[in-house]
């Protein structure tokens, strides 16, 4: 071979490395530095749903009667310990001193992004006419804020909904709050921290793990709502590790007490509270939370549509329960369950 010929072999070969290391660099990059990804659709999103957090309420303060009858307040602070400590009281009707069980409700969005005021960027329906709905059904709802990435990573939100729990229990007369009958619902991001919240009112250990000293007891809490809540680790999709991860730890490889501490079904036992499982998306997490409920011999459903009718739904398919009847059927099933535990 001729030293010409040699040196275009040579020259070649430090190409074909490059090329193949600059994909394999910038991914491992991109993977152990998750906050470069989501911080560009923090960016991308903002102005249009919440990417920030502040000690200011984002939308001014209001009181009084909405279009649909039912009574408001919103931006009451529950905390000055975090920012986003904010959250909206909502009545079915005037009548604020009717005895009514509360529903307290955790809204997605990666934590990265949403807020009560908008919602989930990541889910296509209308949360803010769910929660309308379950109201209208008889709860005095609390639709509360947390802190999002890359500020704030787990348990945060977890520590400040436990705050967000002892204002409403110390505000509960003023703002005529049922602490004793008490459902707690969250979708997608939110539906997470229901989920790990509800492990740790009902279970020490997992409380101890977290660090967390629950205000609520387990007799005070009548169900769970899970709207699709991804749990399981192992299970997910590169983009979901993505935003899970960020949130955990920055990147997404977990060790196994980091994912052990997540995944709050491995800590489910049969002081857990009554729940609905509704799986869409993360069908395949609702039905290893089933798996373990069910192991426990704890009161629950699963509302699985690819299970039932062969359909694959939307991420957090329910919020649809005004134009879609298979919504509809899931959110009637939800409160008809709910109901009966309150009873």
């Amino acid at each position: 071979m001729s030293v010409k010929k040699h040196k275009k072999r040579h020259i070649l070969l430090i190409i074909l490395v490059i090329l193949l290391a600059v994909p394999v660099t910038a991914a491992l990059i991109l993977t152990t530095h998750t906050q470069i990804i989501v911080g560009t659709i923090q960016k991308l999103s903002a102005g249009t749903v919440n990417t920030i957090n502040s000690y200011e309420p984002l939308a001014e303060p209001m009181e009084g009667v909405k279009d649909n009858g039912q009574y408001i307040i919103t931006e009451i602070k529950y905390s000055d310990n975090y920012p986003n400590s904010f959250l909206d009281i909502t009545y079915p009707d005037e009548d604020r001193e009717a005895s009514r069980p509360t529903l307290i409700y955790f809204h997605g969005g990666g934590f990265f992004g949403g807020s009560k005021n908008v919602g989930d960027p990541l889910a296509g329906s209308d949360a803010t006419a769910l929660l309308d709905d379950i109201c209208a059904e008889g709860f005095n709802l609390v639709n509360v804020d947390y802190v999002l990435v890359p500020e704030y990573h787990y348990p945060a939100p977890l520590i400040q909904a436990n705050e967000a729990f002892q204002f409403m229990i110390d505000h509960a007369e003023e703002y005529h709050l049922d602490m004793e009958r008490v459902v707690i619902m969250g979708s997608s991001a939110g539906a997470i921290m229901t989920s790990q919240l509800g492990s740790v009112i009902t279970n020490p250990d997992y409380a101890e793990a977290l660090d967390i000293s629950p205000v609520l007891n387990p007799d005070q809490i009548k169900a769970v709502v899970l709207d699709d809540a991804p749990l399981v680790y192992g299970q997910f999709s590169l983009g979901t590790k993505i935003l899970v991860g960020n949130y955990v730890k920055g990147s997404i490889f977990l060790n196994h007490e980091e994912k052990k501490k997540y995944n709050n079904i491995l800590w489910v036992d049969s002081n857990y509270p009554a729940a609905v499982l509704l799986g869409s998306e993360y069908y395949v997490d609702m039905r290893a939370m089933d798996t373990a409920l069910v192991n426990a011999n704890v009161e629950h459903i699963l509302i699985d549509p690819l299970a039932e009718r062969n359909l694959q739904m939307p991420h957090c398919f329910v919020a649809s329960e005004r134009a879609d009847a298979v919504a509809k059927d899931a959110f009637d099933r939800m409160m008809f369950f709910i109901k009966e535990q309150i009873r």
